[in-house]
């Protein structure tokens, strides 16, 4: 049987709805219908979550100062300043009420009249206790014054090694002292000898060491012989390396210290320091003790001169009766009034101021008599500058000498010897002006030749003039560093120009610098006749110049006396 199922249509969907049907959103309120104290937003409903708290203020950037002024909005909207915060003001004045309290409290009360002129008495009678202990006439280390280090203190002041107490333990110096116990050790074991001798020959020579030396010092009697002892053998084992050679007294070939290598010029430059000194006799002591009666007297001053050689301004080799230092009856740098109060830095001085045959003799050798004046620094000019000097028709020569301050003037010439100028220069001629400077008994040799250099270098162009004769050689950047290096090295330093050996040789250069006839001479050679084809051109209008004369000659001839 055959089951008839029935079906129902679907619904029809409903019709799309009108735009018209769709409600408008209400109108958005306009600000003149909100009354006035009353925020934007519409009354909550129940229905709806809190709302979220409000954020709290923005703080301003950095600290809050004690004096900071709070602004809050009025209702015309204007930006007015409020009064100041109380909990800051009450914290200022404290802090003030608390400061003027330790300050009171730290305050001392004034001394009485009586307490004030034993306080005067106790400073004089301990000024004339370090008097009685001080000896001036045996003064021969100094420290550097301070005008004179203000500008270059890294001329004066060791960079390698420290010799004596001025330095002695200075950060920066102690790697080398590990060198030094070595060079003592190096000495004990070669010799054989116990350290004790050694110790005990600077015992009876701290007095004596002590004197040479400018100021108190702060080092106990043990710690001064143990400095003494230290950078003696140190310095001895220097010299003797030089001389004999590192390899015979036991150092190794390729050793940091004792070889000629890199270092060693630093370490030269560094003993040649006004600061950086041992006194003469202290070596001489050490050097007995090690030799025995081998010892001759003079021997360490020979060493310190071949030690440093590298640092002499010249490379002129010595003349034929100046080739051995034994056989000078002039350098003898122990020989001075016998005394021994000599050091490492003098004895380089001396050696630089080796006497020609004929030194030029100078007004007065006499520098602290009765008559000598405190140094004028506006009388300090020896001599004009290369350019000037030009000018006037003086001529430059190199002169060939191992004596680099001999200067001479002859003939319209001044002939200068070659100097040698490297990093090293400005260090070694600063220690040896301030030298000159603190010692009564030296002379101004070295401070007269860079003052009259100074005066002769102006500018870069009298750099390269004077290398253009043979006069200066250098190895620094250019020639503005060299004219730089002269104007500076004499800055502070008080010089008399008639107490100097040039003083003559100036008088001579001003006189003829002074003469009308060389100016003009000068003058046409250097702006008309400055190359050889100027003298061709010159010749040939003179020669153009004598046939014009003879051709209007023999025409105007028969014009006045006609032929019969």
């Amino acid at each position: 049987m055959v089951r008839i199922l029935s079906f129902t249509p679907p619904p029809p969907p409903p019709p799309p709805p009108s735009f018209r049907s769709i409600p408008r959103p209400p109108p958005p309120p306009s600000f003149r219908s909100i009354p006035p104290r009353r925020h934007f937003f519409k009354k909550k409903s129940k229905s709806l979550p809190p709302p979220p708290p409000p954020l709290p203020p923005a703080r301003p950037f950095g600290p809050i100062l004690p004096w900071r002024y709070s602004v809050k909005r009025k209702r015309n909207n204007r930006l007015q300043p409020s009064t100041i915060q109380k909990d800051m003001l009450t914290w200022y004045l404290l802090t003030l009420m608390m400061r003027q309290k330790l300050h009171n409290r730290n305050k001392q009360p004034e001394e009485t009249r009586g307490e004030w002129v034993i306080s005067i008495r106790d400073k004089m009678e301990q000024a004339l206790r370090e008097d009685a202990t001080t000896s001036w006439d045996k003064l021969c280390i100094y420290r550097v014054p301070q005008y004179l280090q203000e500008n270059n203190k890294k001329s004066y002041f060791p960079q390698t090694v420290s010799l004596g107490p001025f330095h002695h333990g200075n950060k920066h110096l102690l790697p080398m002292d590990r060198h030094k116990w070595r060079a003592v050790n190096m000495v004990m074991a070669r010799t054989k000898h116990d350290i004790e001798m050694y110790i005990d020959a600077m015992k009876e020579l701290e007095d004596r060491a002590r004197a040479c030396y400018e100021g108190p010092i702060d080092l106990s009697s043990n710690k001064f012989c143990e400095m003494l002892v230290l950078d003696g053998c140190f310095v001895l084992e220097l010299f003797r390396g030089a001389d004999e050679g590192f390899s015979e007294l036991g150092y190794d070939r390729n050793d940091p210290v004792f070889a000629m290598r890199g270092s060693m010029h630093s370490i030269q430059r560094d003993m040649v320091m006004l600061e950086n000194q041992l006194p003469l006799f202290v070596l001489n002591r050490l050097l007995e003790i090690q030799l025995g009666q081998r010892h001759q007297t003079g021997l360490v001053a020979q060493l310190a001169v071949r030690f440093f050689d590298p640092l002499m301004p010249t490379d002129e080799l010595l003349t034929k009766t100046d080739n051995s230092l034994e056989n000078d009856k002039f350098f003898n740098p122990i020989a001075d009034k016998d005394k021994g109060e000599l050091h490492c830095l003098d004895v380089f001085r001396r050696n630089l101021l080796r006497p020609c045959s004929k030194p030029e003799p100078r007004l007065s050798r006499r520098r602290w008599s009765w008559k000598t004046r405190v140094a004028d620094k506006r009388q300090q000019q020896l001599i004009h500058c290369v350019t000037e000097l030009r000018e006037a028709g003086i001529k430059f020569r190199r002169r060939k000498t191992d004596r680099f301050w001999d200067i001479r003037f002859e003939n319209g010439y001044l002939e200068i010897p070659k100097l040698l100028i490297h990093d090293g220069t400005k260090s070694l001629f600063s220690n040896l002006i301030a030298f000159e400077q603190c010692h009564i008994d030296s002379s101004n040799d070295i401070t007269s030749y860079i003052i009259f250099m100074d005066n002769l270098i102006d500018s870069p162009e009298d750099v390269s003039y004077l290398h253009y004769c043979g006069i200066i050689e250098h190895w620094l950047g250019n020639d503005y560093e060299v004219a730089d290096l002269f104007n500076r090295l004499c800055q502070e330093v008080a010089f008399d120009p008639q107490n100097s050996y040039l003083s003559q040789l100036s008088n001579k250069v001003d006189r003829n610098y002074s003469r009308k006839w060389n100016v003009l001479k000068a003058i046409l050679k250097h702006k008309y006749f400055n190359n050889p084809w100027a003298y061709f051109s010159f010749f040939a209008a003179l020669v153009l110049l004598f046939l014009t004369l003879f051709q209007s000659f023999f025409t105007a001839y028969p014009y006045f006396y006609p032929p019969s």
